[in-house]
């Protein structure tokens, strides 16, 4: 048996990786973001079905939240991995195993932030050829894969915060469909740097002009985001009780 002393850090990363891949959440949130990507990648290519709305109808393709709707169910796997163990008290056994706080939580963030990159090409790709087809731009899908990582990073940073997985969710859904349409007129350059009007900007899709970001501008704000939550994240994980 190994020594305590001797764990490696990939030996960390493997266990870890090993419990978001038998997570039943983990492949239900996976199959969700595909299934939404995928349909309305097809239905964005075909402009089969328009959505009407106060000044008429509009493409599916064209509403960003609409589009990047699947990315809060891909989301779901980080939220889950960072605070599925503090159900029933799993993540003291796992402190037991590994007191070392700091190196732990290196290990998960790893574990989370390489499913991410996996995980969320096989969940966006086919969606977008769909919609994108016969040329779809290397960029755009670029963009949409930083979307699903910086926002499952900054799930996964609220998650541990949280020490939960329903808080996180819930913030970010409301964020998305409560807090930023309600302020939208009045604070718009406030609302525009919100992870979710940031993550529009990113995929060239945001919600109005006034809360519009250039790329490079989203980018390093959703990168911002993200690295406050993970900061949070680790610096609550090793200092609080379990």
């Amino acid at each position: 048996m190994t020594a305590r002393g001797a764990i490696r850090m990939t030996d960390l990363v493997h266990a870890e990786l090993i419990k978001i891949r038998t997570l039943p959440a983990t492949w239900l949130a996976l199959s969700a973001a595909f299934a939404a990507h995928t349909v309305l990648g097809l239905l964005a290519g075909t402009d089969a079905v328009r959505v009407g709305g106060p000044d008429g109808l509009h493409q599916i393709g064209r509403l960003g939240t609409l589009m990047l709707s699947p990315a809060y169910a891909f989301v779901a796997v980080a939220v889950f991995a960072g605070g599925g163990e503090y159900r029933g008290g799993q993540l003291r056994v796992t402190l037991a195993a590994m007191p070392r706080r700091t190196r732990l939580f290196a290990a998960k963030l790893a574990a989370a932030v390489a499913v991410a990159l996996l995980a969320a090409i096989p969940a966006v790709l086919p969606g977008h050829l769909l919609q994108h087809a016969p040329e779809p731009a290397g960029d755009r899908l670029a963009a949409l894969l930083a979307v699903h990582l910086l926002l499952s990073l900054i799930g996964y940073g609220l998650a541990v915060v949280a020490r939960g997985v329903v808080a996180p969710l819930a913030v970010l859904v409301l964020a998305a469909v409560v807090v930023a349409p309600a302020f939208r007129g009045t604070l718009p350059g406030l609302v525009s740097l919100l992870p979710h009007e940031s993550a529009l900007s990113l995929i060239g899709l945001p919600a109005a002009p006034a809360t519009a970001l250039t790329r490079p501008a989203a980018l390093l704000t959703l990168a911002v985001w993200a690295t406050a939550s993970v900061g949070a994240a680790w610096a609550l994980f090793v200092r609080r009780d379990s």
